[in-house]
């Protein structure tokens, strides 16, 4: 299904900030059919004068009128008229009559779009960026509960602002949408002084479980948040201004160890204040759970710098004993495994600094690359490493695997290629989509005949590429011209994750 941006680039229409203002619009899409007990639809204009839909949400309040989705759809002839209505003359319509939809009655209120040019003045555009419809089912014929009439106010005072171009607000920041209050979590309905005319029991049962024993209508809700946090002595400065609706800010209040986050919503009109709706939502367990996955995450990179300290030491021990060694077999041998070690190490030491098991294995790569320089010091060869593309990020269980891999493969290049010469390795590596493609090639002598070698490092880099990363490698070798090695490794396990 087409993205709301590319729906609104399509019709032919709409500008760059259209695009941007009816993105913010629709952060709030849920929450103004919750109020409305009704399916909202927003219309953008056409090139050959009609509507197409971009985005439409259904209540959880009630029960959707409309099973399917109208997104990229043209507007259906019944509504045509009232939209084009509200779009031309810039406000709302109402149907007439009730609106029959699948032998259902509705009523359908069309509401033009307009957009802010900027966050401090009050011009809007020339013309409506969009029109949403609101589709009311009439045929629950029941007298409304206070709640019912409370939500449905606040929707109406939401839409006349999307009319004048004061919602949604251009001076709100951003914030996660992680705890983000919803209606149904718990509302609570100020005047301009910021008194309680209307709060919801489930904003009631947040506030008492905080601590209040009162009832929230008829008080100020800045002076019984004050004395739920007066004993703290960190208060987030933005508190005051959510809790009389005086910003459209979010923040968060914490009292007897429960949590609530608390969003305001001045409700304007004509530019000045007359009142705020403040959505508060009970998030502890939430918050709890999130102190947890720090707690693990730090718990998690403190192992790995545990891990790469002990493969540092393990390593140091190997080469002092290399030092100490009498036969060359044995020295070798011996600065092999601390090569090895060192090359672990230096995953973990990466995984170690991050938040998450993702590693940006070119960072990685660029330090096993310090490793070969050591050893083409140690067999008198100037080598010239040339690395070409990027790897990307990778799960530590490919990193691991993948740098021991490279490290011999580089290691053997050095040793045995240019052992004694002047030369150069070069790394290439393509990333795609599903694959991951590593060739590397050096420009010394080859193997005899075109024979893959059978040592130690040969087996290490076979077991690793195609046992562990599922993947093939092929050996590529020319007397005099040197080798090309080449590895693919499909990626598609670590795409749920990558």
């Amino acid at each position: 299904m087409p993205t709301l941006s590319e729906l609104v680039v399509a019709s032919g229409r709409s500008t760059a900030a259209d695009v941007e203002w009816l993105h913010l619009l629709v952060g709030d899409w849920q929450l103004l059919a919750d109020l409305a007990f009704a399916d909202i639809v927003l219309w953008v204009p056409t090139d050959d004068n009609s509507f197409v839909a971009v985005a439409h949400a259904r209540p959880s309040s009630s029960a959707t009128l409309f099973y399917r989705d109208f997104v990229g759809q043209r507007i259906k002839s019944e509504w045509r008229t009232l939209v084009t209505e509200a779009f031309e003359g810039a406000r709302i319509v109402d149907s007439s009559a009730p609106d029959w939809f699948e032998e259902t009655p509705t009523r359908v209120r069309a509401v033009p779009v307009q957009r802010r040019s900027s966050p401090s003045g009050l011009e809007v555009s020339n013309v409506p960026t969009a029109v949403l419809t609101r589709h009311t089912n009439l045929s629950e014929t029941r007298t409304p509960s206070r709640q019912e009439v409370t939500f449905n106010s606040c929707a109406d005072d939401l839409f006349r602002m999307i009319a004048a171009g004061d919602f949604p607000d251009l001076g709100a920041p951003t914030g996660p949408r992680r705890g983000a209050p919803r209606a149904s979590d718990g509302l609570i309905r100020l005047d301009v002084d910021g008194t309680t005319n209307f709060a919801s029991p489930n904003a009631l049962s947040a506030f008492n479980r905080m601590g209040f024993t009162g009832e929230l209508e008829g008080e100020s809700l800045a002076e019984v948040t004050v004395n739920l946090v007066k004993a703290q002595h960190v208060v987030d400065e933005s508190l005051p201004l959510v809790v009389t609706g005086r910003a459209p800010w979010r923040t968060e209040i914490e009292s007897r160890g429960v949590t609530v986050s608390l969003r305001a919503i001045p409700i304007r009109d004509r530019g000045e204040r007359t009142g705020a709706i403040v959505l508060c939502r009970d998030v502890t367990e939430l918050r709890h759970q999130e102190q947890e996955l720090i707690t693990k995450d730090a718990t998690i990179r403190e192992i790995h710098h545990r891990v790469k300290n002990n493969l540092q030491t393990v390593a140091s021990l190997l080469r002092i004993q290399a030092r100490r060694s009498r036969t060359d077999e044995a020295r070798d041998a011996l600065i092999q495994a601390m090569r090895r070690v060192s090359a672990i190490a230096v995953v973990h030491d990466t995984l170690s600094e991050g938040l998450n098991q993702n590693v940006d294995f070119d960072e990685v790569f660029e330090r096993v690359l310090l490793l070969v320089a050591e050893v083409a010091s140690s067999h008198n060869t100037r080598v010239h490493p040339q690395k070409t593309g990027t790897f990307g990020v990778l799960p530590s269980a490919f990193a691991t695997p993948l740098a021991l891999a490279l490290t011999e493969l580089v290691t053997n290049a050095v040793e045995h290629g240019l052992a004694g010469r002047e030369g150069t390795v070069e790394i290439l590596a393509a990333r795609k989509k599903s694959k991951l493609t590593i060739t590397v090639r050096d420009d010394g002598g080859g193997l005899p005949e075109g024979k893959v070698g059978s040592g130690l490092g040969t087996q290490i880099v076979r077991t690793l590429i195609q046992g562990e990363l599922g993947g093939v490698i092929d050996w590529h070798t020319m007397v005099g011209s040197g080798t090309e090695v080449t590895i693919e490794i499909p990626l598609r396990w670590m795409q749920p994750t990558g």
